[in-house]
């Protein structure tokens, strides 16, 4: 395997020193450079040639987004991870071309350095061999216009109580979901998502989604109604989210549990509560990410009857959950990221 050459931005000196040598202990790893100033960083990476930037998210000169808004247009080749404490900034780094976000040590209970360093390193591997797609949002909710609430409720005469939509991500998920979501009408069905992330970024998440979208967007809570214009996104943690029948419709479970696949929330735990309430009432989602959480019950979702559709691999940033899914069979639809949106709409019509 190629060593992976890194490089350090961090204004902590003694941070940057330690994971510089953390990340030395690694036979794969090679640092070619730790700067405290971005600007510094950015004029040398043209000659250091370094494949994946470590960017600390709040630095004084220079915040860690507007760093990567201005570096990786310039060298499409450089992946980035972002080193963050509990912000919401994090997301605005992604949408300026990051692969993926790790949490500061202390950034929650029990997240301490040796978690930390692990962390980090399994992100440094996956952005060597992922692509990267930029996705540029404006951070406004815009109000649906009469032609959009018309052609919302026309595309949507077949959607019930009973409709679900169930969307399933991992590494570069946070962009790829809102891309979706963006697209549907502030009538669509209910959503429920999981998406791995840590405990408490997923609220400020949710926050961020909400403003973006024509539809109701929130940390799912134990107990909350699926409902038509409402989107449920599973708390980061040590819960599992599940539907469950509520009435004519559904409502969602918050419950602890033994990781599955290596994650809780575990996309593949909500995809078999799905097949087994919604079933043919269901679209179920599966994204770019890391691993085959989510595969196996998406086929569990196609064999109840519920139409499923799978992120390709050229618009993936990681090809990983969508290929394990299509190779088991539980893609019915495999399409470019752009596409997804209208044709989960087009299921309801």
């Amino acid at each position: 395997m190629k060593n992976i050459r890194v490089m350090i931005v961090d204004d902590s000196l003694v941070f940057r020193e330690f994971l510089r040598r953390s990340l030395s202990k690694e036979h794969f790893i090679e640092i070619v450079g730790a700067y405290g100033d971005p600007l510094e960083a950015m004029q040398n990476i043209r000659r250091l040639q370094p494949d994946v930037l470590a960017v600390d998210m709040e630095m004084p000169k220079m915040r860690g987004n507007e760093f990567l808004r201005r570096a990786l247009p310039m060298y499409p080749h450089v992946k980035a991870v972002v080193i963050s404490s509990l912000s919401s900034n994090v997301f605005d780094a992604i949408s300026a071309g990051a692969i993926d976000f790790v949490g500061k040590p202390g950034s929650r209970v029990g997240y301490d350095n040796k978690q930390f360093i692990h962390d980090i390193v399994q992100q440094i591997k996956i952005a060597a061999s992922s692509s990267v797609i930029a996705h540029p949002h404006e951070d406004i909710k815009k109000p649906p216009s009469l032609a959009e609430i018309a052609a919302g409720r026309a595309n949507l005469l077949n959607a019930s109580s009973k409709s679900i939509i169930a969307i399933g991500a991992s590494t570069g998920g946070t962009e790829a979901i809102l891309d979706v979501v963006k697209t549907f009408p502030a009538n669509a069905p209910g959503v429920v998502i999981v998406q791995h992330m840590p405990p408490g970024f997923t609220q400020m998440y949710a926050e961020r989604v909400n403003r973006l979208c024509l539809m109701n967007v929130r940390e799912a809570q134990n107990g909350d109604k699926v409902e038509r214009g409402a989107v449920l996104i599973a708390p980061g943690g040590d819960q599992h989210m599940r539907v469950r029948q509520d009435g004519a419709g559904y409502s969602v479970t918050l419950a602890p549990g033994p990781k599955v696949n290596g994650h809780c929330p575990s996309v593949d735990v909500l995809f078999e509560s799905v097949a087994m309430t919604a079933r043919n009432n269901a679209v179920g989602v599966i994204l770019t990410g890391m691993g085959g959480d989510g595969a196996k019950n998406l086929c569990m979702m196609r064999q109840a009857g519920a139409q499923t559709i799978g992120q390709d691999r050229e618009s993936s940033v990681v090809y990983g959950m969508p290929k394990v899914a299509y190779d088991m069979g539980g893609v019915v639809q495999q399409l470019p990221l752009s596409a997804i949106g209208q044709a989960v709409m087009r299921c309801f019509s």
